[in-house]
């Protein structure tokens, strides 16, 4: 009776620290597939973060900010989405080379003159996409801009839950025939804030036929 006892006194000892030591592997291999996720995304995410805390500086500054006074006063932070990272795409970029200067509508009767730089294609939400990416000839004979590329866009989010003429990415142009477009930095034409401004118009075939729920939000005042 005494060894019967002994016996199952084992078999419980045994089966508790077996039971202590799975739940301890799992527990390891769990954070360490966190901390790899992590590691994945987070530099996607500061440097989306990065960006929001830029642009709210720009509008708070009143060198740079394209806000009328009695908005500027009391401006805390523009409304963003939260951030995703589904939304950081690597797109296959299509240099145009033969292409000419044309004159871009804005929003005033000022004509931009706008060369098409090249076409990007990617896929979003299963769904295959192309838009067209333009240079500014007046920007590129500047130094901080001789490399920039501006691509302007409208989705199904514009009129509702974003500025009704669409909104930008800058860009700048990349070395090999990738580029990656981050659609958390897609902000609003400074004429969605002050129509003091004038902005260029979003060329209609630069139309997302889905609703790019990242970035910058209409601006309420």
């Amino acid at each position: 009776m005494k060894r019967k006892r002994s016996m199952m006194k084992v078999f419980v000892i045994i089966t508790v620290m077996c039971m202590l030591f799975s739940c301890k592997q799992e527990k390891k291999y769990h954070d360490k597939k966190h901390e790899e996720k992590s590691l994945v995304t987070s530099d996607k995410l500061a440097d989306i973060l990065k960006f929001q805390e830029k642009l709210n500086a720009e509008f708070k500054d009143p060198e740079t900010s394209p806000l009328a006074d009695r908005f500027r006063i009391d401006f805390e932070t523009l409304d963003f989405f939260e951030p995703d990272t589904n939304y950081v795409i690597v797109a296959e970029f299509i240099r145009t080379p033969e292409a000419l200067p044309f004159s871009m509508p804005t929003t005033t009767e000022r004509e931009s003159t706008e060369v098409l730089y090249g076409i990007v294609k990617f896929t979003l939400n299963g769904k295959k996409q192309e838009l067209e990416v333009y240079q500014t000839p007046e920007l590129i004979t500047q130094e901080k801009y001789k490399d920039y590329l501006f691509l302007p866009f409208t989705d199904a989010t514009n009129g509702e839950e974003t500025y009704g003429g669409g909104r930008y990415l800058d860009l700048r142009i990349p070395a090999e025939n990738r580029i990656v477009l981050d659609f958390n930095k897609a902000y609003n034409p400074y004429c969605a804030y002050n129509k003091k401004y004038s902005c260029p118009l979003v060329p209609a075939v630069n139309n997302i036929d889905a609703k790019i729920q990242v970035g910058v939000k209409a601006f309420e005042h």
